[in-house]
């Protein structure tokens, strides 16, 4: 692995870097604020009605929300170990969670490039194949992406049978929506059953055809498959899936009681009822995909869209929200992993590099 040596070869001098990286995030987060404040100024966006509404925060909510959504990141630790069972039957628990933080404060900073820190770093901490971890991240990609699509499912079922009239912006959305979440339904079926049941013989079946390659390039790439298949081999256990099933089933739960303790802290943004709560993350869930690196984007967009939309909440009271939803599920545990990020040595130059190339 170049990335590893060349991380380890580095000289690790956290004190003098670090009032660096933090006057750069101050300085880029005081101009992005300052853009995006004279922007919306001049469209005659009242500010002043987001400030009385951020003011009017009830904080003892607001601290609530975080125990769900800080438990997410357990309970993806614990996920992950279930797919780490087929090389390791006792993984470190502290390290998959310190190896999960971190990766989501990458993903917070770099955008969707830093996914692949965090199963680069579970490969390194428990010294198992880079490739078998990009294999269980797949899974966890899987998996996640279903709950996604049951929940949207459920948020378009409840429109529809309301019977409320949305905005043209999200007219084709409903329009299309139930089509869309059928097919990829089942597209990822399809997928873990092939898993389950096919990965034995495609494994064959490619390190068949790997043998016109010169020695040297198929004796790499035989490895290169075969662990990927490893990393596939929790699928091959009814136990395993049920146990993955579950984790994911409790992840979203957590995600689904952070938003209600969200809006009753922000009761004075929105009148969610627990419903209400399950409609908005259906469709926020999907601007999750977009993630852009330091800003987010997706999540925004798309909670501004809906609240406008399909809840009739004004601009300012849905922007101050959306904002909210944003800091507490994507940005409050930024803090928590660049601690273990500094602790563990890494800058924000290794972490940046382990994205970059690992991609390339």
């Amino acid at each position: 692995m170049p990335v590893l040596s060349r991380i380890r070869r580095e000289v690790i001098s956290i004190r003098s870097q670090k009032w660096k990286w933090v006057a750069g995030c101050l300085l880029l987060s005081a101009g992005l604020a300052w853009f995006l404040y004279t922007r919306l100024a001049e469209r005659g966006f009242d500010w002043a009605m987001v400030g009385r509404s951020i003011a009017g925060i009830h904080g003892r909510w607001l601290l609530i929300s975080l125990i769900p959504i800080f438990g997410t990141y357990a309970g993806r630790a614990l996920r992950w170990a279930v797919f780490l069972r087929p090389m390791k039957a006792h993984p470190s628990i502290g390290n998959l969670l310190s190896a999960t933080v971190i990766g989501f404060t990458a993903i917070a900073l770099f955008g969707r490039p830093g996914e692949f820190i965090r199963p680069y770093l579970i490969a390194i901490k428990e010294r198992v194949p880079l490739t078998s971890q990009f294999a269980a991240w797949i899974l966890e990609r899987i998996f996640d992406l279903l709950m996604a699509l049951l929940v949207f499912a459920y948020a378009l079922s409840k429109v529809n049978a309301s019977g409320i009239q949305v905005g043209s912006k999200l007219t084709w959305v409903l329009a299309v929506g139930g089509r869309i979440v059928v097919a990829a339904c089942l597209l990822l079926f399809i997928l873990l059953l092939s898993f389950r049941h096919l990965s034995k013989p495609i494994h064959r079946r490619l390190t068949a055809a790997l043998r016109c390659l010169p020695e040297a390039y198929q004796q790499k790439a035989e490895r290169l498959t075969a662990a990927f298949v490893q990393g596939m081999e929790s699928t091959r256990s009814d136990g395993a899936l049920v146990a993955v099933f579950l984790y994911s089933v409790l992840e979203w739960a957590l995600i689904a009681a952070s938003y209600w303790c969200l809006a009753q802290a922000c009761s004075g943004m929105v009148q969610f009822s627990i419903v209400d709560v399950l409609i908005f993350m259906g469709f926020v869930s999907f601007g999750s995909i977009v993630q852009i690196p330091g800003i987010g984007g997706g999540v925004q967009v798309v909670a501004v869209l809906v609240l406008t939309e399909l809840f009739g909440v004004q601009l300012e009271l849905a922007t101050s929200f959306a904002f909210m939803t944003w800091s507490i599920t994507f940005v409050a545990i930024v803090p928590f992993g660049l601690f273990l990020a500094l602790r563990e040595g890494l800058t924000w130059h290794s972490l940046r590099q382990i994205g970059r190339e690992v991609v390339e």
